[in-house]
């Protein structure tokens, strides 16, 4: 009986359109998570596919020794694609010249992802049998000979590398680098057992294998082994597709903030309009628990109808989007089940978490109601309410983003725009109290009717307010991430670097750059050294620890060591001085906060040799993601002034410059020049697809919120429509009503646009500090144009949805169904 009766009034509301603004709301929250996280889930896989191209492959364990063949063989039954490789240094000869190289011996599966680009096209992938591709220095550096030595074998010089697609960006590895085939190595006889040589097995596979692999792996990886993707490490690459998946979820998450503020609204509006039914039920006898079992099988219709719907919407918005994509990146196509899976959440826990409240005070409505029509319930703490909120918006913020961060940061959002409102409704009742129910000026009547709907404003601001929170905060954090790209990547950006210049040969080389009138950075001396000792204790590296030696753990590698005088481009002072003194040393942050180091503190290092101590005195923070020379270490040039050393230099080419290089060559044959602009080229590749994806991204946020704000002015209309009879009634004219109309919609977007950046500066605050590891400004053009912007926005969609009620006469006001 209770199912046929929650059917019936499911459809006769629904045929009256009563309905339509929760089943909005719940439509456009599953729709705005569903489309959100759909299109943000493939602009993530996109991206973070077309990044792997960086290190040739989906996911690399990089190993001393050779890996168990175990999990070699669990990475074949997932399906994975697996290349082997080995890298070992070497020296290759060709008549009385030799040079130091770098090997990679690849199998026929390299590279799983990107491609080698040669100078001239080759039939083959990989070199074949006694073959040798090489990097376009070793040719020079060797006087171009059509064949080298390695070891005991003679291999053919075949073709020229211009890039390898996991190349990396490393201006210290000065050798050049070979390719060769991996089963041609055992013939040369350089690998012997004790050798020092890396082992690299790359794999390639769809997202589900790899986690899974990547589960079973890498427990099983010993100290000495490293596990690498794409956010592996320091690289360009590495951070703007972290960023880049940090605010993809951002967004998805302040849509589901958005959507919940939406459902809570038309939650409240719903249980409001159905007092009275309510309070008759009671009258003629219906029990509490008939009552229940009514209005909650009359909400999960409602919610199933308007998951449903908004499902259905996500996939057509993903649909539209999809075509306006480019082809590289539609050709990705993410899981389906998680946006489904979440916006059915979404849809179902909001609806029930935000509906809670307003039910619980529908069911225990008085039946004197009847009679009393200001009669409400009163035996319910107004505190559950918003606690039973922050509670949905917090479980599904974490059930979609995993991070506690961005959870909290939304939520301590939410609890400040909350005791703003609280605030701002108290100012406005007390400005409305002053002026009455006068009606001698517009600004009097608009006043009035701000303190008669206080209440129902306080909603309504939560509305404009969250919407215009979600369009500042993306707005600028996409902002200022497309800045920092393109600061890390401008149009000028070093194409070139020229290393292991020798000290006589840095003023003569200054000299060629200029007057071939190319404008060179700053020129870098480079000296190889080892930390020593800390405060007068020992360091030793991890694999020392491991075999039982004591002593204070440091770097297991030699450093590249420099000198400056002023702060280099991208560092950053943050705490001390940078070397003022002789001995003196400014030392990055991630080194500082990894070995305990201070400042004040006295490092010891061996260079050439001789022992170096020097006092640290700042802590730097450096942007290891710019294509620039960054150091652990800057010494003063008293300090490492005895010593010998190399410097470094890069500087900007355009493509009709190019015979610059043969010039170069021919004059500094010993200066080791490394051409990065195809890296670059590829870098800025990627980061325009992050540009995409964040614009994208931007304009579905844009359209989320003009339906927040739609539905926002279609949840007074009721209350308004009566009031408007009445002022009619007595005599209010046309233009009188419409002005009062449009300054009390201006006034509610100036409020929300005055919350809204006040609120959004603070989420900016812990976002840029805490997540996004950017620099944090102040908006200050923010503060009249986003009042202003919300004032006319508002404005216009009031004056629009009340134009036809303005228009109609007295009687027809009271004539129409409320």
């Amino acid at each position: 009986m209770e199912w046929q009766l929650a059917w019936r009034l499911f459809n006769r509301e629904l045929k009256q359109g009563q309905l339509v603004l929760i089943i909005l709301a719940l439509m456009l929250a599953v729709l705005s998570v569903t489309g959100l996280a759909r299109v943000s889930e493939r602009l993530q896989v996109a991206i973070n596919g077309q990044a792997s191209k960086f290190i040739a492959a989906d996911r690399i364990i990089n190993s001393p020794q050779p890996l168990d063949e175990a999990i070699l063989a669990e990475s074949e039954e997932l399906g994975l694609s697996l290349s082997r490789s080995l890298q070992f240094n070497s020296m290759v000869y060709a008549g009385d010249a030799f040079q130091l190289v770098t090997v990679r011996a690849v199998d026929d599966n390299y590279p799983l992802k990107g491609t080698v680009e040669l100078s001239a096209p080759q039939p083959n992938k990989t070199p074949l049998h006694h073959q040798l591709w090489y990097e376009s220095r070793l040719a020079g550096l060797l006087n171009h000979p059509p064949s080298v030595e390695l070891g005991n074998s003679q291999l053919a010089m075949s073709a020229e590398i211009l890039r390898l697609p996991d190349g990396g960006f490393n201006l210290f590895a000065s050798s050049p680098v070979v390719l060769m085939r991996l089963d041609d190595v055992p013939a040369t006889g350089v690998v012997q057992p004790g050798s020092r040589v890396t082992y690299l097995y790359q794999f390639a596979g769809d997202s589900s294998a790899l986690e899974a692999f990547e589960e079973y792996a890498k427990p099983k990886l010993t100290s000495s082994q490293r596990w690498v993707d794409i956010q592996s490490g320091n690289s360009p690459v590495a951070s703007a597709v972290k960023r880049a998946e940090r605010f993809l979820l951002l967004a998805s998450l302040l849509g589901i903030a958005l959507a919940c503020a939406a459902i809570g609204i038309a939650a409240q509006r719903y249980c409001q309009r159905h007092y009275d039914v309510v309070a008759m039920l009671k009258t003629f006898g219906a029990s509490a628990k008939q009552i229940r079992w009514l209005f909650g099988m009359h909400l999960l219709l409602v919610t199933c109808v308007g998951v449903v719907l908004g499902l259905f919407g996500g996939f057509l918005l993903d649909m539209a989007i999809t075509p306006a994509l480019p082809a590289e990146i539609a050709a990705y196509d993410a899981p389906i089940w998680r946006p489904v899976l979440l916006g059915i959440a979404t849809g179902f826990i909001s609806a029930l978490m935000f509906s809670a409240f307003p039910l619980l005070k529908l069911l225990s409505v008085p039946p004197l109601r009847v009679l009393q029509r200001q009669l409400e319930s009163s035996s319910i703490s107004n505190w559950l309410h918003p606690l039973l909120s922050l509670l949905a918006m917090a479980v599904l913020g974490w059930l979609y983003s995993r991070s506690l961060t961005l959870t909290l940061t939304v939520v301590a959002s939410v609890v400040l725009l909350g005791l703003l409102l609280a605030l701002m409704g108290y100012l406005l009742v007390s400005a409305g109290r002053s002026v009455g129910m006068k009606t001698s000026s517009p600004v009097a009547l608009a006043l009035a009717g701000l303190r008669r709907r206080a209440r129902q404003n306080s909603v309504q601001l939560v509305g404009f307010s969250s919407a215009l929170v979600l369009l500042l905060t993306i707005l600028a954090l996409r902002q200022d991430l497309l800045n920092e790209w393109q600061q890390q990547l401008p149009e000028n950006a070093p194409n070139y670097f020229l290393v292991n210049i020798a000290p006589e040969e840095v003023a003569p080389l200054e000299a060629f750059i200029q007057s071939h009138r190319i404008e060179m950075t700053d020129v870098y001396p480079v000296i190889r050294g080892r930390l020593s000792a800390i405060n007068g204790e020992e360091v030793i590296t991890p694999e020392q620890q491991r075999q039982g030696e004591r002593g204070r753990i440091g770097i297991s590698r030699e450093l590249n060591l420099t000198w400056r005088e002023t702060l280099p481009p991208n560092n950053k002072i943050m705490s001390g001085h940078f070397n003022e003194r002789a001995n003196e040393v400014s030392v990055e942050a991630g080194v500082a906060e990894r070995l305990g180091i201070g400042l004040s503190d006295k490092l010891t290092f061996i260079i050439d040799n001789q022992k170096v101590d020097v006092e640290v005195a700042s802590i730097r923070a450096v942007q290891w993601e710019t294509l620039q020379p960054n150091f652990f270490m800057i010494f003063s040039k008293e300090a490492l002034a005895p010593f010998m050393y190399t410097s470094m230099a890069s500087f900007h080419l355009e493509p009709e410059q190019a015979g610059v290089i043969l010039d170069l060559i021919k004059q500094f044959p010993t200066v080791s020049i490394i051409d990065v602009g195809a890296m670059i080229v590829q870098l800025r590749g990627i980061v325009a697809q992050v540009s995409l994806a964040l614009t994208l991204v931007l304009v579905m946020v844009v359209l989320a919120s003009s339906l927040v704000m739609i539905a926002q002015t279609e949840a007074g209309m009721a209350s308004r429509q009566k009031e408007l009879a009445v002022l009619r009634t007595f005599g209010a004219s046309g233009s009188l009503l419409r002005w009062s109309t449009t300054l009390e919609f201006a006034i509610l977007g100036a409020v929300s646009g005055v919350l809204a950046v006040t609120v959004s500066e603070f989420a900016l605050w812990i976002l840029k500090t805490r997540v996004f590891e950017l620099q944090v400004s102040a908006h200050f053009l923010w503060w009249w144009l986003a009042p202003l912007s919300g004032a006319i926005l508002v404005a216009c969609l009031g004056l629009w949805r009340c134009a036809g009620l303005l228009r109609k006469s007295c009687g027809d006001l009271l004539k129409l169904e409320v």
